[in-house]
């Protein structure tokens, strides 16, 4: 499903496509800002609510998917709904984890994982790529903090926690930190960083380069035929040809 429907017909002379040009920079930075939030509400604002209250918070995921399909019943406002709704399956991930398995990390990432098969389906379908991405971004933050707390070997840390009040956890965080504080848990993390990092660079340049490519390319066909594309497969089509023939290709 896309929220901006837009059809090409170069061959027709006279008549111009209209072609979205994506959203604004202003637009961009604010998209950015709302995606930091949003990451930042299931540590500061998700994972104490549903500690008081597991049943409210998991019932609040309706509230924050039917929010989220008023908005993207609307052009102005797909974006922001679009957004909304992957984050409305890592809030009903958490919601789940923290509610009732809190005690067992080794159940953390298989129930933070809960909306991956939906997510990637989703994406197959083309479909609410903005929040599926956003909800991807989430569950592989997720697992590389898991991976370090298992390398680092936090998870006892992470059951005393899950099972002493607040006012008796200052010990156990004071254990953590030392463990954390030695080589093996500052290299670890480095590690990971960079490997984070890695990633959303790879991913920002990836999509760079196929926005410049892909708006180059629509231009081009507002001004201009296909019949460039036509020769170059036929000119492609012929040198094949000779080269079977000539023997530089083998004929399989």
């Amino acid at each position: 499903m896309s929220s901006y429907p837009a059809s090409i017909h170069p061959a027709q002379s006279g008549k111009t496509s209209t072609i979205p040009s994506g959203i604004g920079s202003r637009q961009a930075w604010l998209v950015f800002a709302a995606t930091v939030f949003l990451v930042s509400v299931p540590v500061f604002i998700e994972a104490p609510l549903v500690r008081l209250l597991p049943l409210l918070s998991l019932m609040l995921t309706f509230g924050w998917v039917g929010l989220s399909f008023a908005l993207m019943a609307r052009t102005s406002t797909y974006l922001w709904g679009d957004l909304l709704l992957g984050f409305s399956l890592s809030w009903l991930a958490g919601a789940i984890y923290w509610g009732w398995f809190r005690w067992e990390p080794l159940l953390h990432l298989p129930v933070e994982a809960i909306g991956l098969p939906l997510a990637l389906v989703c994406l197959r379908q083309n479909w609410g790529k903005v929040g599926n991405f956003f909800y991807l971004g989430s569950l592989l933050g997720t697992a590389l903090t898991d991976a370090y707390f298992y390398l680092v070997d936090l998870i006892p840390s992470w059951r005393q926690l899950m099972q002493v009040e607040p006012e008796l956890a200052k010990p156990i965080f004071h254990n953590a930190l030392l463990q954390m504080q030695t080589n093996w848990g500052q290299g670890w993390a480095v590690i990971l960083a960079l490997v984070l990092l890695t990633l959303v660079a790879g991913v920002i340049s990836a999509g760079v380069f196929s926005y410049t490519a892909i708006a180059w390319l629509l231009r081009y066909l507002q001004t201009q035929n296909t019949w460039i594309f036509v020769w170059y497969r036929l000119a492609f089509g012929v040198a094949i040809l000779w080269a079977i023939a000539t023997g530089l290709l083998e004929n399989s």
